[in-house]
């Protein structure tokens, strides 16, 4: 942007830069000469006019206030600067905008022309005082070339927060800005061209030009689109701006403590912590949340941040006598001036250990329609605490602050309690709504309660991949022995190129080792044996690389062999993995389909688990769906037989297909037709536990059924490809017997079933199978025929 040749002034003087207040290098100081020469008029004038002493007395109150007038710039809180548009040239600047960008003297301003605000502000172009500034100009290009109304477009009000970095303050300061112009004169600079061809303004008309202009963006559009060196400015912009950093600062810890997870995210936690430190003066932050049970775990932000051995817990027996607990049955915020006199508890002494000398204590309390306990605690969600290293360090409008930002700290604290139930994994959506009831009575302040789903009927099921243990010790047993060859193959290439004793000692024990491993492999033979090889073996391979090309091929061909991610032969647990992987693939796709539409029938909580094989546990009943009924219990147990023949046609389909699938699988459904009760144990990671003896037999029974045996024949009640059902009394064999007929005119099963009493388990007798092979479709048919 050219600049104007021209002096920028205009007829009353309003922009000369010498009619500006404040006195300047180039003006002589002459104060002390004056101040003389004034007094003595002053005693003159009262000799000499006795008779109007009163308005001698006037003089000198106007000549007080003058001089008062003179100072009022140096202690303003709003920032003011005089500024050249086209080049952006500072012409003059108050004491608070100098201290900001830290210039020591006002007149510092004025005895350097060449001092511009674009340079004075880091980023200049991307910073939102830049935006602003464009804005400025392209009100005068659409008023003066455009001949554009812009009285309803509102220039005049827009203004920018703005993050500076003052000199002043280790922190950066937060300044609002806005700029201010009466009349500019605008000059295009070269040939006559439309600036905004994209838009085409000239070929609107004048309520159309005004229309599209005060849609939401489109201002902005205009001004980034605007090339400022085609234009010249005649005139001045005052630039004011207000420090707003401690307002600023409460919004955006207002923005960040309303979003979720706000104290759980580790980089929102940080922010919220820095704000918090920052607006307080503080060192360190502190939550006390309420965890129920009559204790309190305590937070300490820093070391929280570093994963240190905090949170501990406090009970409030134990804080009877602290100040913390007082700020909370008084929901006062409360400004501990001095802990050392006040390290009544542990928890106050723990803080003083750590360096702590004041704290400022932030209540959350909620007020709820229960009666409160004795502690009263009840309604208290937690306690938010500021610390310092300084006795005394929290001051009066600190209390303004912490109070604002009381509404927002319980909003986190209470999404927080609501989150331990909320970011439970596998919390199943028929479920849900009760852990979600729970979080909300916890968040408002209220004891815990153990969720408790009551008189729900258990559905058992499970696809088990039979012998996978003994063939992977296979697996584990072939990668070896090929290891210890290959191992074996480089100390006898040893041996013949050289006589050594300990070479040949290293070859027996290989044998040995080699002998051991073709008898058995037992649980930990896959750890020992690897770690045999690395100790007796692998260290020497630096030397054995010396002794000739024979010996470094075998070494070659060992480390080619082991050249993968488990560091050891792994051809056979690899078949063996990718094999026992489709086979899991497979049923839980399987699985899953069917559970779909089981929930269709009604909600109900399924767990599932993959390991070798899958099964899962379902519940249903009033307690979880009040809608439940006896026709939905059928319903269920009915599809869930299907569903397991469904897997048992996946499996046999695979095996016919796939010749690397050689491992069966056996299907089991445990039927209890008694309700039980399950709960969800905090303590442990298992969503559900059972409660009551009645319940954990049936936990039992399902740990052990799947390796249980025929009383009478001794061989295993399931067997691959069959669907076998296990119950225990003669009302559940009248139901299933009715499902089993339905499977059979479905075609999900053979006419043929084999029945008996299952060998009394350990603790559990008077259990019985029946079982029937599962058919592929086209068995079905032609059995059909």
């Amino acid at each position: 942007m050219h600049t104007s040749k021209q002096k920028i002034t205009d007829k009353n003087n309003k922009y000369n830069t010498k009619a500006l207040p404040g006195k300047t290098s180039a003006i002589p100081n002459h104060q002390n000469s004056e101040d003389i020469n004034i007094e003595q008029l002053l005693q003159a004038l009262t000799s000499q006019l006795s008779n109007h002493q009163n308005q001698v007395d006037q003089l000198k109150i106007w000549r007080q206030i003058i001089e008062r007038l003179e100072n009022f710039p140096h202690h303003s809180r709003i920032l003011t600067a005089i500024v050249e548009p086209s080049s952006l040239s500072i012409k003059y600047a108050n004491h608070a905008f100098c201290q900001l960008m830290g210039i020591d003297r006002i007149d510092e301003i004025e005895s350097k022309q060449n001092i511009k605000l674009n340079e004075s502000v880091s980023d200049w172009e991307k910073t939102e005082l830049e935006k602003i500034y464009r804005l400025q100009v392209l009100r005068w290009v659409l008023k003066e070339l455009y001949q554009i109304d812009t009285a309803n477009l509102q220039f005049q009000h827009y203004s920018i927060i703005s993050t500076i970095n003052c000199p002043q303050n280790s922190e950066p300061q937060y300044i609002e800005f806005w700029f201010c112009c009466s009349q500019q004169k605008v000059q295009r600079v070269g040939k006559t061209v439309d600036d905004f061809t994209e838009v085409n303004l000239q070929s609107m008309s004048k309520s159309e030009q005004i229309a599209w202009l005060i849609q939401p963006g489109n201002l902005e559009i205009l001004a980034q689109q605007l090339k400022l060196e085609n234009f010249q400015l005649e005139g001045l912009f005052l630039l004011e701006g207000l420090d707003v950093t401690i307002q600023e600062q409460k919004r955006r810890l207002t923005q960040l403590l309303v979003e979720p997870e706000s104290l759980m995210q580790q980089e929102k936690f940080q922010q919220i912590d820095k704000l918090m430190r920052s607006l307080f003066r503080a060192d360190d932050m502190i939550l006390l949340r309420n965890e129920g049970e009559k204790q309190l775990k305590l937070f300490i932000s820093s070391e929280y941040l570093t994963t240190s051995n905090y949170p501990g817990l406090y009970s409030t027996q134990g804080l009877q006598d602290s100040p913390i607990l007082k700020t909370a049955k008084n929901n006062q915020i409360q400004n501990i001036l001095d802990l050392k006199i006040h390290c009544q508890t542990e928890c106050e002494q723990n803080l003083y250990q750590r360096g702590v000398r004041s704290l400022l204590l932030i209540p959350l309390v909620i007020k709820t329609a229960s009666p409160e306990d004795s502690s009263g605690l009840q309604a208290v969600l937690g306690i938010v605490g500021l610390t310092s290293k300084h006795p005394s360090n929290f001051y009066t409008s600190d209390y303004k602050h912490a109070q604002e930002l009381i509404p927002v700290l319980t909003t986190a604290v209470r999404q927080t309690i609501q989150q331990r139930f909320t970011n439970i994994r596998n919390i199943h959506p028929a479920v849900e709504w009760r852990f979600l009831q729970e979080a909300e009575r916890r968040s408002w302040g209220l004891p815990p309660e153990i969720i408790v789903f009551e008189d729900v009927y258990p559905l058992y099921g499970i696809c088990d991949i039979r012998g996978s243990s003994t063939e992977r010790n296979r697996a584990i047993q072939t990668d070896l022995l090929t290891q210890f060859c290959l191992g074996l193959t480089i100390v006898e290439t040893i041996c013949q190129i050289k006589d050594s004793a300990f070479c040949q000692q290293l070859r027996q024990d290989m044998l040995e080792y080699i002998k051991s491993l073709e008898e058995k492999v037992s649980v930990d033979s896959e750890i020992t044996a690897r770690e045999y090889l690395n100790l007796h073996l692998e260290n020497y391979f630096d030397y054995f690389l010396e002794c000739g090309d024979s010996v470094k091929t075998a070494v070659e061909a060992y480390r080619a062999a082991c050249d993968n991610e488990h560091n050891s032969v792994y051809q056979a647990r690899d078949r063996y993995d990718q094999m026992l992987h489709k086979i899991n693939y497979h049923l839980q796709n399987t699985w899953e389909k069917w559970q779909q539409q089981m929930q269709q029938i009604i909600p109900h909580h399924c767990d599932f688990e993959a390991t070798d094989g899958i099964d899962h546990m379902m519940y249903l009943g009033k307690s979880i769906n009040p809608k439940f009924s006896q026709f939905h219990l059928c319903s269920l147990r009915y599809e869930q037989l299907r569903a397991i023949c469904d897997c048992a046609r996946t499996i046999l389909r695979l095996k016919a297909e796939s010749e690397e699938v050689t491992l069966g699988v056996v299907h089991l459904v445990l039927v209890q037709n008694s309700t039980i009760d399950i709960y969800h144990n905090e303590s442990t990671e298992r969503l559900f536990d059972v409660k009551g003896s009645r319940d954990i037999r049936y936990e039992i029974v399902k740990k052990r059924i799947d390796k249980g045996v025929d009383r009478e024949t001794k061989e295993r009640i399931t067997q691959p490809g069959m669907l076998t059902v296990v119950y225990s009394t003669d009302e559940e064999w009248q139901e299933y017997q009715q499902y089993f007929r339905y499977l059979v005119r479905e075609g999900w099963v053979e006419d043929k079933f084999e029945s008996g009493l299952v060998e009394p388990l350990q603790g559990v007798s008077g259990l019985r199978f029946i079982r029937a092979k599962v058919l592929l479709p086209e068995e079905a048919k032609s059995t059909n025929k």
